[in-house]
Parts: C-alpha cells; sequence; structure tokens
C-alpha cells in the first residue's frame, strides 16, 4: 500500500525557466534579479540537480509584477514582501499604461497520474499556453491528502479503465479545486463511463494522447482564461486590427486562380470574407451578463486575429502577383 504523498513535495511545476529568460521576460537584469533574491527573497523556487535556478510560472508572473511597479517609480525595498494580491491592486491602482505591461496570467492545469506525466514529460510543448502542476502518483493515492492554493482552471486525470468509482472520485476532487473544467484520460472504458462523463460535464480522451488534439484542448483553456479577464478590460484581449482588403479587392484576388492554376487564392478569400461577416455578427450577437459579455469579446478578439492572419497569406499571393492583381483590379472599375 502506497504511503500518503506529502503536500509540500507533491507538485512538479511546469514549465521552468532559467534566469537569462525570466530577465528577457520581466525587462530586469540577471544581475538585479540575483541581487532582489539575495536581498528581499524575491527568487527562484527551484533549483535543478546542478544548482542553476529553475523559475515556475507563478515566481515569473510575481517577479513580472514587482518589475512592472519598480519601472514606474515604486521601491523595491517598500514592495518586495507584499503577497501576489496586493501587487496587482497597486498594479491596477498605477493605471493603464502599468497594467499593460504585465501579460496575462497562464491558467493552472492540475494534472494527476503516473502514466500521463511521462507523457507530458514527452510532450512539453503541448503545455506551452499553461501553467502546469504535474502529480506523478494515481487519483486514489492522492484524492484525501491533495492539498493545493492555487485557483485550478482544469483537472486533468489518467486513469487506466473507467469505473464508477473513478469517476465519482473525479468529480469529488473537482469540487474540491472548485470545479474547474475535467478532462479525463482512459485507456480503457466502455459508452456508458463515457457517457456517465458527459453527464457529469467532463470531457475524455483515449490515451495514449494525439499531440496536436491535446495541445489543442490547452489551448481552449487559456483562450477561456483571456475571455475571464475580458471581463475586466473587455475588448482588449487582443489588439483589434484594421481589414487590410475591402470587397472589390478580395473578389478581385479570388480571380487570381486562373493565373496561378490552383485554387487557393478563391479559398483564401473565402475564409477572409467568412471571417469578416463572423466579426461583425460576434459584435451584433446579444449578451445577458459580463460572462457572456467576457466570451463574447474572446470570440471577436480571435477571430479578428484569424482573419488578419489570412489576410497575411492572401497578401503572399497578391504580392507574388501585383500587376495581374492591379489590372484586374482596374477592370472592375472600368466596368
Amino acid at each position: 500500500m502506497n504511503a500518503p504523498a506529502s503536500p509540500a513535495t507533491l507538485f512538479e511545476p511546469r514549465p521552468l525557466y532559467g534566469i537569462g529568460t525570466v530577465a528577457r521576460l520581466t525587462g530586469l537584469k540577471p544581475d538585479t534579479l540575483r541581487v532582489w533574491e539575495r536581498r528581499y527573497g524575491l527568487g527562484a523556487s527551484h533549483k535543478s540537480q546542478s544548482g542553476r535556478r529553475q523559475y515556475t510560472q507563478s515566481d515569473l508572473e510575481h517577479l513580472q509584477l514587482v518589475a512592472a511597479l519598480v519601472h514606474d517609480g515604486a521601491r523595491i525595498g517598500e514592495i518586495a514582501g507584499s503577497q501576489r494580491k496586493t501587487l496587482e491592486l497597486l498594479v491596477q491602482g498605477r493605471g493603464k499604461h502599468v497594467v499593460k505591461q504585465i501579460p496575462p496570467n497562464k491558467p493552472r492545469v492540475l494534472f494527476i497520474g503516473v502514466e500521463l506525466c511521462a507523457w507530458l514529460d514527452e510532450h512539453q510543448g503541448c503545455m506551452s499556453s499553461i501553467s502546469a502542476l504535474l502529480v506523478r502518483q494515481a487519483l486514489t493515492d492522492v484524492l484525501d491528502n491533495l492539498l493545493i492554493d492555487e485557483d485550478i482552471a482544469m483537472l486533468v486525470v489518467g486513469c487506466g479503465s473507467l469505473s464508477t468509482s473513478q469517476i465519482n472520485a473525479v468529480e469529488a476532487l473537482a469540487k474540491r479545486l472548485g470545479s474547474p473544467q475535467v478532462l479525463v484520460t482512459y485507456r480503457l472504458a466502455n459508452e456508458r463511463w463515457l457517457d456517465e462523463l458527459s453527464r457529469r460535464g467532463a470531457s475524455a480522451l483515449q490515451f495514449p494522447l494525439e499531440p496536436a488534439r491535446f495541445a489543442y484542448e490547452m489551448g481552449r483553456v487559456a483562450v477561456q482564461a483571456d475571455a475571464r479577464q475580458g471581463e475586466f478590460d473587455l475588448g482588449e484581449l487582443v489588439k483589434p486590427k484594421p481589414r487590410s482588403y475591402g470587397d472589390d479587392e478580395l473578389l478581385a484576388a479570388s480571380q487570381l486562380q486562373r493565373l496561378l492554376n490552383c485554387e487557393c487564392p478563391r479559398h483564401i478569400v473565402d475564409l477572409v470574407q467568412a471571417l469578416v461577416q463572423f466579426e461583425q455578427y460576434s459584435t451584433e450577437c446579444s449578451v445577458e451578463n459580463w460572462q457572456d459579455a467576457a466570451v463574447h469579446s474572446s470570440i471577436y478578439a480571435y477571430t479578428n486575429q484569424a482573419r488578419y492572419l489570412m489576410e497575411k497569406a492572401l497578401k503572399a499571393v497578391i504580392d507574388e502577383r501585383g500587376s495581374e492583381f492591379q489590372s484586374i483590379l482596374n477592370q472592375r472599375d472600368l466596368s
């Protein structure tokens, strides 16, 4: 029988940053970071086996708050001992010019399971959009003594085979964590158990995981976290990009297919037009509360960015066939 896990050694944070990366992301010099750690205890909470500093996502976010305040004139000695919530309030109080220096916090995702965590070791790129906490034990071994003082956006549990007891344990832990989103990975399961998971609001993916699909699920968590932050600053999740091409220019670009001997220009134009229409639709969609408004703000922001990126793809085609494009456009003006 496994001994109870110690809460102090239970979690393995990912990603871990070196001092050079933290210096770049905070705008501080490595020497400044070392001085702050020595004088004020503002440093890396982990070290590698060779003794190198390893900063967690929480370490980085804390230092970004401190750095933003110091860059705006605060004295390091007066704020170094402040808790994170206090620092966030101080940043908010200094106005948007300071708030905008702070990147959005990555959502915390808790992973539980020996096999699941081993898979994540080999696919760390799938966690680039989140702040992960890994627990390399079975759910049943940690269920009664799992203590965590951070907000969890998603709980991911690795199960060999699904059963009523496993589903009940997952649901119980989710409730203790404040009912985050739940994703269960499994090797064996029948339709009955999968339907039961779905009925309780959980998602499921079969193990071994398909990396692209898993990265997509983690990306969705990040988008939803951005939406929640949008409650405080709607519409500023991503800076809106103006349209690069009008309707006539898109129609002219769609006719380049006969010059390139392929359908790519027409398909790109179709995508841009569809995204333009959906941008407009998302701004007009009715909402009933702040949460809905935040979600729609996120939808608009990411649709806007998708349209902007597709316009860049269209620009590559037009730049290659600039004279033909202008000729088609001129003919339309004359007609």
